[in-house]
């Protein structure tokens, strides 16, 4: 694990959550997955996000899934995903994280509808009373909230907010941030743009194709911030088949089937999300074969 200045810094790696048949979730797998990340040279978690299905969890299987991560590696590394729909409820999800050990949350904007910029406000300043650093997360394709450079800039200078995890996939958007935001730490959101925005001045990456290959992705990521093109270009390359899946809306099923080839348990997903189609899984199963027979783990 590296010595990272604060606990959202680094790989934290957005976890899958491994499910049985019958779609109960193996919590003493996801101990030991979390265990197996940190080990291959990852630098925590971010669980309860859009890849460990929190949407389809139980208030007990969430709890769960955060105690779990942080008795298997430790508080400090461990970002749960606190998104709900109003604030009060996201505000009990940060103050369970606290309970629980954890350093910091992940917090999306109100999405149960299209929240314009004062409601966006008053969501992140009632959160923001649990007393946890919050690292927002800009998914604005999904939530259909932008979490603008301005905007992430007025939460920034209200102290609401530590850092942004910025998905878009707009590169743009990291120099802008930090003109207008300097000192806001903007974490790569996306797995396809890791070598962009990291060459733009990342403190940190919420990733999930490490799920699948740890070793590689890390080795990326630190050649990437160390703008070691020589090194990191050719790994980018060999990678970007797979990572590209990150920001598709079957990115849940994709990198749990990666797993599966990688030899790790991925398993199904609880409804909404169906299996991939063949034609889909038959591309993720070659590309994931490719990276595995290049050597890349």
């Amino acid at each position: 694990m590296s010595n990272r200045a604060k606990p959202w810094h680094g790989i934290m790696v957005a976890t899958a959550l491994p499910l049985r048949e019958d779609l109960s979730i193996d919590f003493d797998g996801f101990a030991e997955h979390c265990r197996w990340l940190v080990e291959h040279g990852c630098d925590g978690v971010a669980v309860n996000g859009s890849l460990g299905e929190y949407q389809t969890l139980s208030a007990e299987e969430r709890a769960k899934t955060v105690e779990t991560a942080v008795r298997a590696i430790g508080g400090r590394n461990v970002m749960p995903g606190i998104a709900a729909y109003g604030a009060a409820e996201s505000r009990r999800w940060a103050e369970q994280a606290g309970e629980a050990g954890c350093e910091s949350v992940m917090l999306l904007p109100p999405n149960a509808y299209r929240a314009d910029e004062r409601i966006v406000l008053d969501h992140y300043r009632e959160v923001a009373k649990a007393g946890l650093p919050i690292v927002a997360y800009n998914n604005p394709l999904d939530t259909k909230v932008d979490l603008t450079p301005a905007m992430l800039a007025r939460l920034f200078e209200e102290g609401l907010i530590v850092g942004v995890k910025e998905f878009t996939g707009d590169v743009r958007r990291a120099y802008e941030i930090a003109e207008l935001a300097p000192g806001l730490d903007v974490l790569i959101g996306s797995d396809d743009v890791v070598l962009e925005v990291a060459l733009a001045g990342a403190k940190g990456w919420v990733a999930g194709y490490p799920n699948a290959l740890p070793a590689a992705s890390v080795a990326l990521y630190r050649a990437a911030m160390a703008h070691d093109l020589e090194t990191a270009l050719p790994l980018y390359r060999q990678l970007h088949p797979l990572l590209r899946w990150d920001s598709k809306t079957e990115f849940v099923q994709a990198i749990k089937l990666s797993m599966d080839v990688a030899g790790r348990h991925g398993g199904p997903c609880r409804a909404p999300r169906l299996p991939l189609t063949d034609e889909q899984a038959a591309i993720v199963r070659a590309a994931t074969e490719k990276a595995l027979a290049e050597g890349l783990r």
